[in-house]
């Protein structure tokens, strides 16, 4: 039975392989790995050569900037807050709880 189905395989022996034999494949694998992460250094060298490190002006204006935001936010959402609060206690307080 198993010679039988050598011969319908091509007659090379037990098992043929399709393709290229497992060491050549894990070879070829990782030499693309290592071409793509070649390629992923030099890309981030070529961004890093982009980046302009900001003046010390921008940096304390967007530094004011962000704090004046915070503290409005803050507010804005303690009043909310309130609201809601007193609303909630209203209702709860006509439902008898």
């Amino acid at each position: 039975m198993a010679t039988k189905l050598a011969m319908a395989g091509g007659g090379d022996g037990p098992i043929k392989r399709q393709g290229k034999n497992p060491v050549s494949k894990t070879v070829d694998n990782v030499v693309g790995q290592w071409t793509e992460f070649v390629q992923f250094l030099s890309d981030v060298r070529s961004e890093m050569r982009k980046v302009v490190t900001p003046s010390w002006k921008e940096v304390k204006s967007t530094t004011t900037v962000v704090i004046i935001a915070v503290f409005i936010f803050g507010l804005f959402f303690f009043v909310v807050d309130s609201i809601f609060s007193s609303a909630m206690d209203k209702l709860f307080h006509k439902l008898g709880g």
